[in-house]
């Protein structure tokens, strides 16, 4: 079953069940500082789990673009990958009406659905129910153990054999530090199709070979978190589930990993011709798609947040091509065979594809300087590199710690890898403390501060294209009750005067103590009424507009899920505290409210 098939079942099967098809999330978050990119299908849809209307009902299905890169070192294996579609459904609140269309639901047609998906000849994937194993959670102070699930799960004839009870490390599901979370059960696939496992203790082990893989994951969120702790029951119960395209595809595709699925065979020919290693052949591969789809939402290479995570992708690639190094013709192969591959799912990739030759280009050109410069310091230290000289050439130079250890291999040069993995560890260890400093208090927990810097980002936006022009649109944004990030689409430096203008005209609307108020209506009539929305983003049939002020005295006017002030008055000094270029034709601007 070809992948376009696989995502079409999919929807087709819960829209027969009462479900709302809506469109894929950009991966660059809207409103939401807590992390770099959309990482789960449910992260769009925070608000409405907390208890949000959503403008397209109670029932929700969609295909998410998704990258995670925590374990960007695992890329390589049978399943790991950067960039993945996360197909998913949603029940946000109610239980089930009599009728049982238009209204939530919980554990049992949630895993009643996904059993009868997955084992479904006429509707869904038709795979066999024997080689079907599933997970619950054990249960801590937090919550019990989930009997419920697994006497579903037994209802539906997994026997007791195939069922397996897993902590919170396992079966226990939260965006973060903060939001909606709780309990799920997951359901894994025998790929060998024979191995009759009995005990936890072969499951596990089984897992740990990827011999058994997760293809879906349904979570039961009821609880709510902060600041890392469970705290109580949300106010609705939701329904949250998981299935990666990728690992269906390689299941249903007869394959033992997921780069010999379609999703991934063409970029695969293309890296072959650069490399005979298969890990690193999977690794070029896996990092052009994600370079490719996250390029298309807007990010460039940099030094910070989403450029950095870009540029080591690309830069990772790059030293993996090093049999026949990257040049501007293997780029533009690598990445028309990403285009080509989702042109009828992704149209949007095949219009900027030339645009993201020329800016991946660019990277290797500048990388090619860097690997130069880190040669001549490596040089420098040819009698001997401990790990601080290996972990500073990574750090100072962008040089990769694979590259140091093949060339100290080439020259018979011990390295204490020990002690460049405790260098690691502490430079993660603060820039997991800085990141947490850094989001803590960000929009995801809706606090006071960031609603009113949340409302203030509108407003700037709205002050922007008064000042500098229409071109202006919205590359991202950042909220902290500190401060606000907003990047935006202009090729040249701001003035002093152009600046003044920005925050005189922003603190004139807060003095006149503006409404905010939204209404929900159909997407295309928000544009036609001069609504802005998201760059790059796609909306659903109806969405929510926000306005600050009303009739005549209406200032903003703007797509968003919110939350927002009530009004402007109270919101303080706007003040522009430093504005900067962070990548080609994109500025961006830090600003407080005093």
């Amino acid at each position: 079953m070809q992948s376009e098939e696989i995502r079409s079942r999919f929807l087709k099967f819960f829209e027969k069940r009462g479900h709302a098809v809506i469109p894929s999330a950009s991966l660059v978050p809207e409103n939401d500082s807590s992390v770099l990119f959309t990482t789960a299908g449910m992260q769009p849809l925070v608000p409405y789990l907390m208890g949000g209307e959503h403008p397209a009902g109670r029932r929700l299905v969609n295909v998410q673009k998704c990258v995670r890169t925590q374990d960007i070192d695992e890329v390589g294996d049978r399943t790991h990958d950067t960039f993945f579609e996360m197909l998913g459904n949603w029940s946000l609140g109610d239980p089930a009406s009599p009728d049982g269309i238009g209204q939530g639901y919980f554990k049992e047609d949630a895993i009643k659905w996904s059993y009868e998906l997955l084992t479904s000849k006429e509707e869904g994937f038709g795979l066999d129910k024997n080689r079907i194993y599933v997970t619950c959670f054990e249960g801590d102070s937090d919550a019990p153990k989930d009997e419920e699930s697994a006497e579903i799960w037994r209802s539906l004839g997994i026997p007791e054999s195939s069922i397996y009870f897993l902590g919170k490390d396992d079966n226990w599901w939260s965006p973060g530090p903060n939001g909606p979370c709780g309990p799920d059960t997951e359901m894994f696939y025998d790929i060998v199709g024979n191995l009759n496992i009995t005990t936890k203790e072969d499951f596990i082990k089984a897992n740990s070979e990827q011999k058994v893989v997760e293809i879906w994951n349904d979570v039961f969120m009821e609880y709510e978190k902060k600041e890392g702790k469970v705290i109580g029951k949300l106010k609705q119960k939701n329904v949250d589930t998981g299935a990666g395209l990728e690992r269906l595809a390689m299941v249903l595709q007869g394959k033992n990993n997921i780069f010999d699925t379609d999703l991934f065979v063409p970029t695969i020919v293309e890296a072959e011709r650069l490399t005979g290693d298969t890990v690193s052949q999977r690794i070029i591969a896996d990092h052009f798609r994600t370079a490719v789809f996250i390029m298309a939402d807007g990010v460039t290479p940099s030094n910070t947040d989403r450029g950095y995570i870009l540029r080591r992708l690309l830069r990772r690639a790059i030293f993996k091509s090093r049999d026949k190094k990257i040049n501007g013709e293997s780029v533009s192969v690598l990445v028309n065979a990403v285009t080509d591959n989702y042109s009828s799912v992704y149209p949007e990739l095949t219009n900027k594809g030339d645009g993201i030759k020329l800016e991946i280009e660019k990277e290797y050109a500048q990388f090619e300087k860097t690997i130069a410069q880190g040669l001549k310091e490596f040089e420098r230290h040819k009698d001997g590199i401990n790990g601080k000289i290996a972990f500073m050439l990574f750090t100072t130079y962008g040089f990769p710690y694979e590259l140091t250890l093949e060339l100290a291999q080439e020259r018979n040069i011990h390295i204490d890898e020990r002690e460049f993995e405790s260098e690691m560890l502490r430079h993660q260890e603060l820039s997991r403390v800085g990141a947490e400093k850094k989001f803590k208090g960000g929009l995801a927990d809706t606090s006071q501060l960031s609603i009113k810097y949340h409302t203030a980002t509108h407003m700037l936006h709205k002050a922007l294209r008064d000042v500098l022009g229409d071109h202006v649109r919205q590359r991202g944004s950042n909220i902290t009750p500190e401060r606000l990030r907003f990047d935006f689409a202009h090729t040249g430096k701001m003035t002093d005067e152009e600046k003044k203008k920005v925050e005189d005209l922003i603190n004139q609307k807060i003095r006149e103590d503006l409404p905010v108020s939204y209404e929900e209506m159909e997407t295309d009539k928000a544009f036609a009424l001069g609504a802005l929305g998201e760059f790059g983003a796609k909306y659903g049939d109806r969405v929510k507009v926000y306005s600050i002020g009303k009739g005549d005295m209406r200032f903003s006017y703007e797509i968003c899920g919110g939350p927002h002030a009530e009004r402007t008055g109270n919101m303080g000094r706007f003040r522009i505290i430093k504005e900067e270029a962070v990548a080609a034709g994109v500025r961006r601007i830090k600003a407080v409210l005093e």
